[in-house]
């Protein structure tokens, strides 16, 4: 047995990429700042009833559990960072009836990978806004995640748009169980018009609902696909608010390549309504994702309109240039005593000063310059 050997998709990162990383994370935090999102930093295990706060098959798949040998319940390692944002705002912070703007950048921890390339302990960084349902909140964070993927140089983004409203509203028309629903919501996902049709026949909907879930899935493609919905669906309510609502982000970022795909509509996940992405060709998989989630505070007492973006800060920096890592000054450990004083000066200045242990040897390690005695005071001259 090799005992150096790490478990499947899980990966040490190494001195260059960890810089890639810090920074990102720093810039990213700082653009997240200026836009009024706080910094919260939730802890990385908890009781698995606070995890998972609904019944959510994907995210409990993902989820790591074990048993707290202190109170015997048990505990799960996160799979996903915003369940506990949600219930940092019910909970935590339910003094404030406004407005929360919270951020985050911790790492989680999947059960199994979502991709056979994929890391298993992702970097997850985003943003989630707490308080207000109007669309005018997802705008805002649509706009924050395009400038966070900005910072990664991606060539020709396209935002990829969806709405769980749709569907919601014809399942509710159509009079589907919880059960039917989900069935049907998986079928969208692999566009199997097929068997979607089989189904609806099984179950006996009428054919103004069943039209309605069969055309659903040849409704994706660029903008245009809102007219052909608006044409092809039934008038309900909230159907038609739906579509004014993916209109309206069209509108406001149309200067971005958008897609427009109304059956794809994450079965796995907590959302409720509007779903955002983005995509580029260099990715197999979206970039970021987020969306509208409305209610998963409720679970912990205080139920309030969200939504959000993250992604994995693991999976973009290979898009980064290489960070260069900073010249040091070497002192020799046989001067460190006598020139403690001229060290911690350098130091404190943003300076890197190696103790060097191995005068004799021609290994710099990382220095452009040395701190030596000459002419009676302590100097910084370069490395000959």
């Amino acid at each position: 047995m090799q005992f150096w050997q790490l478990p499947e998709n899980i990966a040490d990162i190494l001195p260059s990429t960890a810089r890639q990383i810090e920074s990102a994370r720093e810039q990213l935090l700082a653009l997240f700042r200026v836009h009024g999102y706080e910094l919260v930093n939730p802890p990385l295990l908890e009781y698995s009833t606070s995890l998972l706060t609904r019944i959510d098959e994907g995210l409990s798949l993902k989820t790591i559990r074990i048993v707290d040998q202190l109170s015997g319940r048990q505990l799960g390692i996160r799979a996903d960072i915003t369940p506990q944002v949600a219930r940092i705002d019910a909970h935590l912070l339910s003094a404030n009836s406004g407005i929360n703007r919270l951020c985050y950048a911790g790492s989680v921890l999947h059960a199994r990978p979502d991709g056979f390339l994929t890391t298993r302990e992702p970097l997850q960084i985003g943003a989630e806004l707490y308080g207000f349902s109007g669309i005018e909140a997802d705008i805002e964070l649509i706009d924050l995640m395009l400038k966070s993927l900005n910072k990664f140089n991606i060539s020709m983004p396209t935002l990829s748009l969806g709405h769980l409203g749709i569907f919601n509203a014809l399942a509710s028309a159509a009079q589907l169980s919880s059960q039917q629903a989900a069935s049907l919501l998986q079928l969208m996902q692999n566009k199997d018009r097929e068997a979607i049709e089989q189904h609806l026949q099984q179950w006996q909907i009428e054919p103004e609902w069943s039209n309605a879930f069969i055309t659903l899935p040849t409704l994706y493609g660029n903008t245009s696909v809102l007219q052909q919905a608006l044409q092809q669906l039934p008038k309900l309510p909230a159907i038609q608010t739906a579509l004014q609502q993916l209109q309206q982000i069209c509108d406001t970022f149309h200067e971005h390549q958008i897609f427009i795909d109304l059956s794809d509509l994450r079965v796995d996940t907590y959302h409720t309504g509007l779903l955002f992405a983005v995509y580029s060709n260099e990715w197999p998989d979206a970039l970021a994702r987020g969306g509208r989630y409305d209610g998963l505070g409720q679970y912990f007492g205080r139920s309030r309109p969200a939504s959000g973006f993250s992604f994995d800060l693991r999976n973009l920096i290979k898009n980064l240039p290489a960070e260069q890592k900073p010249q040091g000054i070497k002192v020799n450990y046989k001067d460190v005593a006598a020139a403690k004083q001229q060290i911690d000066q350098l130091r404190l200045a943003g300076e890197c000063v190696i103790i060097d242990y191995t005068p004799q040897s021609k290994d710099i390690q990382g220095c452009d310059r040395q701190l030596v005695w000459q002419n009676q005071q302590w100097q910084v001259i370069p490395l000959s």
